[in-house]
């Protein structure tokens, strides 16, 4: 058997997007093809077409097949290998942006349900080759065409995984509560609000709503909060240079500068004023 690998970039550079396909390939692999054990920074979808391997978390191993799909989370420890006897042929796709947690949740999808299986007639392989023949085109629109086909996989991720598990009310009550934290974050991080006066306002113990948070996106509420208001201030960062570091931190909810330049250099590996020099030297806006 001959081994194929084939993958387009997104001739759009990353640039902190809401949404962001990075690339999209095929392959077929050889018997006992291994990738991992490791840790990606970003999502990673892949669809499996013929043959079969096994796809193994942190939590445990999953033995797939034709019609199977997993998602890879980010910062999440993988690795997956084909069969010996009948490897699998996938397709896949890689995707980020600031928005890519809340969309992800909003499949059903999580560290501890990465994986579903398709019926006849899925979009999925339709839609993974549509993005890897978008990105070989080489022009800008195929950046809006990917988020296009994106959605299509999300949709559909979205409408088997819930259908198929339909929930109890209870774990229903979970997957609410835990959107209803995201909004709450999504709309007041500007303001130097607390994980406390989020519960409070949601009526929940905060270690219950902490357990049950990490439980579906994989963080911490903290961190959540953290995460969004640092992204935040990239893009202020970038496009506000009139705007002091401390006055940016005002901007994300974080009263004090100092804590804030430790909490952006923990997550982007600079000083936020070390971040604005590099930026604005490669013209990014």
């Amino acid at each position: 058997m001959e081994h194929t690998y084939s993958v387009g970039s997104n001739p759009v550079v990353y640039d902190r997007q809401h949404l962001h396909v990075l690339f999209a390939g095929e392959s077929q692999t050889l018997p006992l093809h291994q990738a991992g054990p490791k840790i990606y920074d970003y999502y990673l979808m892949h669809f499996i077409e013929s043959g079969f391997g096994a796809f193994r978390t942190e939590e445990r191993k999953y033995e797939l097949g034709p019609g199977d799909c997993f998602l890879i989370h980010p910062g999440q420890l993988v690795s997956y290998v084909s069969d010996e006897a009948q490897p699998w042929r996938y397709r896949w796709a890689a995707f980020t942006g600031t928005d890519a947690d809340a969309l992800v949740l909003q499949t059903g999808f999580t560290p501890q349900k990465p994986v579903l299986s398709t019926t006849e007639g899925s979009v999925f392989p339709g839609a993974l080759a549509g993005m890897m023949r978008a990105f070989y085109t080489g022009k800008e629109s195929a950046h809006l065409t990917s988020l296009g086909y994106l959605y299509l996989l999300v949709g559909e991720a979205a409408e088997l995984l819930l259908a198929s598990s339909r929930l109890p009310g209870a774990e229903s009550q979970v997957k609410r509560t835990v959107k209803q934290m995201i909004h709450y974050m999504a709309a007041q991080y500007a303001h130097p609000v607390s994980i406390e006066q989020m519960c409070a306002s949601l009526g929940y113990n905060r270690a219950y709503l902490s357990r049950i948070f990490k439980q579906e996106t994989g963080l911490s509420p903290v961190t959540y909060l953290l995460k969004l208001r640092i992204e935040k201030s990239r893009l202020l960062l970038r496009e506000r240079p009139e705007l002091s570091v401390e006055q940016v931190a005002a901007s994300v909810g974080l009263t004090d500068a100092l804590y804030f330049s430790r909490q952006f250099k923990r997550f982007c590996a600079q000083s936020p004023t070390a971040y604005r020099i590099a930026t604005a030297r490669h013209g990014e806006k």
